[in-house]
C-alpha cells in the first residue's frame, strides 16, 4: 500500500488577486476552491488523466478556514489523492499563505458517463493508474 508521502500530489503557487478578495479585503471563500481546482487540473494532466474533465463532477467539498489571505499574498495549494472508490475519488488539500495554513479540507468527485443518471464506475485506465499510485481502491 502506498504511504501518504508517495500518493499522487501536486503543489501550485498563486498570488491572491483583487478578484479573489471580498469586501473585508481578504480572500473570498470561493477562491480556495478555485485554487484547489487548478491544482486538480495540474495533477490529472500529470497523471495522463485529463480526459476525466467533463466526466467527474464535484459531489462534496469541505473546507476549514484557519487564517486570512490578503491581496498580493503568495499562496501554495497542495492537493493529493486520499482515497479512490468504485465511482468516486477523494482529494485532500491544504492552502498555505505566508503565515502558515490558511485552509484545509477535502473535495470528492464522482465519475459519470455521458447520459448516465448517476455515478458510474471508473474506467479501467483510471483504476489501474490510480490504484498503482494510491494503493487505496475500494472495489
Amino acid at each position: 500500500m502506498a504511504t501518504p508521502e508517495s500518493r499522487p500530489e501536486v503543489t501550485i503557487e498563486r498570488r491572491v488577486e483583487w478578484h479573489d478578495t471580498d469586501a473585508a479585503g481578504h480572500q473570498h471563500h470561493s477562491a480556495v476552491l478555485r485554487w484547489v481546482e487548478s491544482a486538480e487540473a495540474e495533477l490529472l494532466r500529470g497523471l495522463g488523466l485529463a480526459h476525466l474533465f467533463g466526466h467527474a463532477p464535484r459531489v462534496r467539498h469541505e473546507v476549514d478556514y484557519r487564517a486570512r489571505l490578503w491581496f498580493g499574498e503568495v499562496v501554495r495549494t497542495r492537493l493529493w489523492i486520499a482515497r479512490v472508490g468504485r465511482s468516486s475519488l477523494r482529494y485532500e488539500f491544504t492552502v498555505r499563505g505566508e503565515s502558515g495554513v490558511a485552509a484545509e479540507g477535502a473535495l470528492v468527485i464522482a465519475h459519470v458517463e455521458p447520459g448516465a443518471p448517476g455515478a458510474t464506475p471508473w474506467p479501467e485506465d483510471v483504476r489501474s493508474t490510480v490504484a498503482g499510485l494510491v494503493g487505496v481502491v475500494d472495489r
